[in-house]
């Protein structure tokens, strides 16, 4: 028998089977693939002179590595380098950032970043504090979670955003009460200003994405499925184009599967693309075509949730759009989701669908009724869902749908998510073992660059549903709702790739791609603590398709 290429000989999570860990003590490797897992005996035998050796010390643990289901790849290598408001604790902090980079950056350059949070600041900022500090500057800040843009007074005269601009379909201008703009665009209104920054070509994404593509495999990170910009794209001139170029140069680090939006659908089946196709010259490489990624509704944190009953009355936020939206908005109303995702379904596309609240979630679902929009390479899946409706999680298993969950983002959420939805947060929100039990596919991400790519913290969060930052005191959110360690591994490392319906990822047995990570035992050993071993986690040894690409 032809010697293996290398062998991991050790304690050895393979997770075969539907349940469980299916530990081994040793596989082997040849060609990118595991040709055995079992006993130290039944591997030794496939050991030849020149077979590489990876032997775990007693307090290591290998297993699959990691795919992030929901990581805005593109997007958060761009950002690297734009101002980060995520640490700017309180208002004045955050201007006195902006105003540093005002100072350095070409004066006839847009200003850009991410990170504020009306909650963390105590309001919504305005365009008038961006023009004091930054005065005549083009500027345009993302808020935490992506749904809400903070835009200077010359980036809405730039936009022709004033008193008389209606609010477009599935967006809102938030105004004063004498319906004057304050500088933040909600939801769809947030294009009215990004159309006109410029879009960073297919070269600048193919120079960032390198970088945060090693400190993905450094984190066990083999994976990503990207779902796309927050700009439009519709001939695929930006990430999609680098992807291909990485991956035929063989300087993409990570398999990545990149989504579309809806204004490149038409162009995507023109050119007779599927999901699932490769996206450079080898049709077999890193880089393929993911999913059609739709917007049903808003966010929680904007209060733009799409809701089968009210929020909570807020007196200090209000709805985005003043009166009348206290049960959220439809980014795309439940029709026009259906006639999407069935005429992706027609040209082969499978879809995704961002869905927060409860009435967003049922339209999704609602959008899944045919047979012709799952039965694809790709399966049909549903982003966040973080508020569902009881009567609704039966059709999760029902329907074959992949339930794409950011466990990390409870890390943030969960004050906002009792104050937004009082009684229901606790019983119906990141009701991630009510999924599962539906017979839903638990598939996790991060939700990078609105969350650190970092995926630990939200594996442990997943398992005991509290983190060390929140105030002395706070209960356990919906403790009732926490997952095992087993289900924790294999949403991370399966789940996501039976997403992708890649039937040779995602377990280290027999036929399997050899994607590894060696990391410290401690982590499944020990108590599950939000700044314990598993929440700090980092690999000694990543592989991917047998190959070391990362070693400490």
């Amino acid at each position: 028998m032809e010697p293996a290429g290398s062998v991991v000989l050790g304690q050895v999570l393979t997770l075969a089977g539907d349940h469980g860990l299916g530990e081994v003590a040793a596989i082997a490797i040849r060609d990118g693939r595991v040709i055995a897992a079992g006993s130290r005996s039944d591997v030794e035998v496939l050991i030849g002179r020149r077979t590489r050796r990876i032997e775990l010390g007693p307090d290591e643990v290998a297993l699959p590595g990691l795919t992030d289901s929901h990581l805005h790849l593109a997007e958060a290598a761009i950002a690297i380098d734009a101002i980060q408001l995520a640490r700017a604790e309180t208002l004045e902090d955050g201007l006195g950032r902006i105003a540093e980079a005002h100072q350095t950056a070409d004066s006839r350059a847009w200003l850009t970043g991410h990170g504020w949070a009306r909650d963390r600041w105590g309001g919504w900022p305005t365009a008038a504090q961006l023009g004091r500090v930054a005065p005549g500057r083009l500027v345009a800040l993302w808020a935490h979670d992506h749904h809400a843009l903070w835009v200077s007074p010359e980036a809405l005269m730039v936009a022709g955003v004033g008193m008389t601009t209606a609010d477009p379909s599935g967006g809102a201008i938030r105004r004063t009460e004498d319906g004057l703009p304050t500088g933040i665009l909600h939801e769809s209104a947030t294009v009215l200003v990004t159309a006109h920054i410029p879009a960073p070509t297919a070269a600048a994404y193919e120079a960032a994405l390198p970088r945060l593509g090693r400190d993905l495999v450094a984190l066990g990170v083999v994976a990503v499925h990207d779902p796309g910009l927050l700009r439009p794209d519709p001939r695929l001139d930006g990430p999609q184009r680098a992807y291909g170029n990485l991956a035929d140069a063989g300087r993409l680090a990570v398999r990545v599967h990149a989504s579309i939006r809806s204004e490149a659908l038409e162009f995507v089946i023109a050119r007779g693309l599927r999901s699932g196709d490769g996206l450079g010259a080898d049709a077999e490489g890193r880089a393929r075509l993911g999913w059609l990624k739709l917007f049903a509704d808003g966010s929680l944190g904007s209060r733009t949730a799409a809701m089968l009953e009210p929020f909570e009355p807020d007196t200090d936020s209000g709805p985005a759009g003043g009166p009348g939206r206290d049960r959220g908005m439809w980014v795309t109303e439940p029709k026009v989701l259906e006639r999407l995702t069935a005429r992706a379904a027609a040209g082969g596309i499978a879809t995704q669908i961002h869905a927060i609240g409860d009435a967003a979630v049922r339209a999704a679902l609602d959008a899944f009724r045919s047979e012709s929009t799952r039965a694809l390479r790709l399966r049909a899946r549903i982003e966040h869902a973080q508020l569902v409706d009881p009567a609704d999680l039966p059709r999760f298993g029902q329907l074959g749908i992949v339930a794409s969950v950011q466990p990390v983002h409870l890390r943030t959420d969960a004050d906002l998510a009792r104050r937004a939805w009082g009684a229901r947060a606790e019983r119906t929100s990141y009701a991630w073992r009510s999924l599962l039990r539906s017979g839903a596919t638990l598939a996790f991400g991060t939700d990078a660059p609105v969350e650190p790519i970092d995926p630990w913290p939200g594996l442990a969060l997943s398992i005991n549903r509290r983190w060390a930052g929140w105030p002395p005191g706070t209960a356990d959110f919906g403790p009732d709702q926490a997952l095992t360690l087993v289900e924790t591994l294999r949403a991370a490392c399966l789940g996501p790739a039976q997403a992708e319906g890649a039937h040779d990822r995602g377990r280290l047995t027999a036929g399997q791609r050899a994607d590894v990570m060696v990391i410290p035992a401690a982590a499944i050993t020990q108590s599950i603590e939000a700044d314990g071993p598993l929440a700090t986690t980092r690999p000694r040894l990543v592989l991917i398709d047998g190959k070391v690409v990362f070693e400490a």
